[in-house]
């Protein structure tokens, strides 16, 4: 299954040292069963798509909780086999069960440093956002405004290099 998994500049760093990547939680975002039902319409690649905005908006959550890292979303897009889906948690939820390796991984996608104002911003009210606040809203929108760049795993370290 095609998981998508919220991370870091510093876990995508992590991936590509080591070669594998334990994803916070074991959790990532797919096209589920739920995520299909929850939509009266749309393309396989457009509900992927839904999955990968989800993980992205939790990347802002990875991103919230670290001031250190560099302000950018990234999902690793990833064939995993053992993987639990979890509609009790939400439509596109999944765990996933250990590592991920290197060689599962499909792509990345990464903000380009032109989101990264727009993303620390998003990250500080991302719990506000939750809960409705209306200016919380609207910097969560910025940040997704944003399209995130896509690239290959052999691209990787030269992404890193770069940063």
């Amino acid at each position: 299954m095609r998981v998508y998994l919220p991370a870091t500049i510093g876990m995508l760093r992590k991936l590509v040292a080591e070669g594998k990547l334990h994803p916070l939680g074991g959790t990532g975002f797919a096209l589920t069963p739920a995520l299909r039902e929850s939509y009266v319409s749309g393309s396989t690649e457009e509900l992927e798509y839904a999955a990968l905005a989800d993980a992205a908006r939790a990347s802002l959550r990875l991103l919230a909780d670290d001031e250190k890292e560099l302000s950018r979303r990234v999902v690793i897009a990833a064939d995993v086999d053992e993987v639990t889906i979890r509609p009790d948690l939400d439509a596109a939820v999944v765990k996933v069960a250990g590592p991920v390796v290197f060689a599962d991984v499909a792509a990345v996608h990464v903000d380009a440093s032109e989101a990264e104002e727009a993303v620390r911003s998003a990250a500080a009210v991302i719990d506000a956002a939750d809960l409705g606040d209306p200016d919380a809203e609207f910097a969560l929108g910025d940040a997704e405004d944003h399209e995130l760049a896509w690239y290959a795993p052999q691209e990787l370290p030269f992404l890193l290099e770069l940063l």
